[in-house]
């Protein structure tokens, strides 16, 4: 009885204040009841977001296995094949990419240190620079175009194919130039290419001509082919199993000619290929043009240039 007599006694603003505690703690209690709900408890969308991040955890997991793996088979057989490269060749193996590696990092980091106003005047000079280019390009094209035309139909006894089957550009061992002899192990001009083909694959004629020559098997080049182009070129075979040609037989580019094979001086079964003009021995990496695009066209110099051994 007293309790509610106290009760009527307060003032409108004490009830307030006390209905603000009372909403107070039931406020709380409810934060402390989501809290707790939350903590124990996964909603559908968090259950399932959940879920989704345990499955991509385990696959990084997996893939990192695998990654850590393969990394370590490659780095093994890079081992062995830089083993096998120094073994054979008695060199260190060339690396193709260094030198275009180190000309990207530098023009990164040249790019990264300039003003975008650098590099929009930068871009406007190179785009200039190619206009001039591409016009000297065109200019030469046209020429290059008038020339074919005064050949006619000569310009098939121009050496223009790879004399193997080479669509990968993998069998080009050797190239033009100062080279390791295999046999003697000094140094010697090397005045063609080397290609390393099995014992029986095809050789085919590189342009249009008549076969001038065919040697001798005891010869140091082995059973060789010599065809006469008859504008000044002449081409030859060389370490062949087999001949498919006469003395005198005309031959068409395209046409196989004879089998690769080991003999004469040679250290395994290999093509060895000439081209000459006006008797002079030239670089024969120089005309495939007719099958090689102009990234293959490079890629080829590289790998000729890379200093590889000869096998004869």
């Amino acid at each position: 009885m007293e309790q509610r007599d106290n009760i009527k006694r307060r003032t409108p603003k004490q009830r307030a204040i006390a209905l603000l505690f009372k909403l107070l703690a039931w406020i709380g209690a409810a934060l402390l009841y989501y809290v707790c709900f939350a903590l124990l408890f996964d909603t559908p969308e968090e259950h399932r977001m959940r879920e989704q991040t345990d499955r991509i955890q385990a696959e990084y997991k997996l893939l990192s296995e695998r990654y850590d793996s393969l990394e370590m088979i490659l780095d093994n057989i890079t081992l062995r094949d830089q083993s096998v490269f120094r073994i054979l060749f008695e060199t260190d193996p060339y690396d193709l990419d260094i030198e275009r590696q180190e000309e990207r990092v530098a023009t990164q980091e040249k790019n990264i240190s300039e003003s975008k106003q650098q590099l929009s005047s930068e871009l406007s000079e190179r785009i200039d620079l190619l206009a001039k280019q591409t016009d000297k390009l065109e200019a030469s094209w046209h020429n290059i175009n008038d020339l074919s035309e005064k050949i006619g139909s000569t310009i098939n006894n121009i050496p223009s194919i790879q004399p193997v089957l080479n669509k990968q550009l993998t069998l080009l061992t050797a190239g033009y130039g100062t080279i390791l002899n295999p046999f003697y192990r000094t140094l010697k001009s090397h005045q063609g290419v080397d290609y390393t083909v099995g014992e029986g694959s095809s050789i085919f004629a590189t342009a249009d001509g008549v076969v001038e020559d065919i040697s001798d098997k005891n010869s140091t080049l082995g059973k060789t082919i010599v065809i006469n182009h008859g504008n000044g070129y002449k081409t030859s075979y060389s370490h062949l199993l087999s001949v498919g040609v006469r003395r005198g037989q005309k031959v068409q580019r395209g046409d196989i000619i004879a089998l690769s094979g080991n003999s004469g001086l040679s250290l395994a079964p290999h093509l060895h290929y000439e081209v000459r003009y006006n008797e002079i021995r030239i670089d024969p990496i120089h005309y495939f043009f007719m099958e090689l695009s102009p990234d293959e066209y490079q890629r080829i110099i590289r790998i000729a240039q890379s200093g590889m051994q000869s096998f004869d």
